[in-house]
């Protein structure tokens, strides 16, 4: 299963600009440095919820969105290599000195995959974040299994659930205050890929009412403190060009 550094960060709207051709310069550094693809998308359709969403779990301030984005790599021992080279070439901290964007409340960590299904690319994404139970690992994995073969059905390119492996805990923000986590409780990083937004917008009531779609008992997580939003990809290492949706 492929290994995922999955990040959520608060960018300015006003920087829009500047973060991608940020994300564009950072882009050969870090496949040299052995990420398999990098996927930046922007906030496009990303509700505000009641306990937990993506712009509170970044703390973001007024006139900033968020972007998700993450780095594919075959293992965790690629990933830690690549890690390590990152820490030790002095370009990086040039591009930290010139980020635009708070790196201080950007919320990031290592997952690996329990669920990939289907392995194309598209222009769109939907993630979550998820909190799941630790003695309900297993049920998770089933009922995601099942379910991404349906959202293929109706044309997601590819479904990845993932789940933490390597996740810190930070000062101002994290994955586990991001979802409220409960004593017992991971996360689990979640995307799935679509041609464009149209196919996504088009697919959703039909994946809602389908009874396949359904679990046939209790649900293996606390959807209340799970959050997710659609993303407009601005880049994908995967394609000669940025992706727009």
């Amino acid at each position: 299963m492929t290994y995922f550094e999955g990040f959520v960060v608060p960018v300015s709207e006003a920087n829009r600009e500047a973060y991608e051709k940020h994300a564009r310069e950072f882009a050969p550094l870090v496949q040299e440095m052995g990420v398999k693809r990098m996927v930046e998308a922007w906030a496009n359709d990303v509700p505000d919820g009641k306990v937990t969403d993506f712009k509170k779990s970044v703390n973001a301030e007024a006139g900033e969105t968020v972007v998700f984005s993450f780095f594919e790599y075959g293992s965790r021992a690629e990933r830690d290599a690549a890690n390590e080279r990152f820490q030790s070439d002095p370009r990086m901290k040039d591009m930290g000195a010139n980020m635009p964007f708070d790196g201080k409340r950007m919320i990031f960590g290592g997952f690996e995959a329990i669920v990939e299904e289907g392995s194309g690319h598209g222009g769109y994404v939907d993630g979550w974040v998820i909190p799941v139970p630790e003695a309900k690992r297993e049920a998770f994995q089933q009922l995601a299994a099942r379910n991404a073969k349906y959202f293929v059905e109706y044309g997601a390119l590819r479904v990845v659930e993932a789940i933490a492996d390597d996740v810190p805990k930070g000062k101002v923000t994290d994955f586990y205050r991001a979802i409220k986590a409960e004593d017992g409780e991971t996360v689990v990083f979640s995307f799935i890929e679509w041609p464009d937004k149209a196919t996504r917008d088009a697919a959703w009531p039909k994946v809602m009412a389908d009874d396949r779609m359904q679990p046939s008992g209790d649900m293996p997580f606390d959807g209340k403190r799970m959050f997710w939003g659609g993303f407009e990809k601005i880049l994908d290492t995967a394609k000669r060009e940025p992706a727009h949706a």
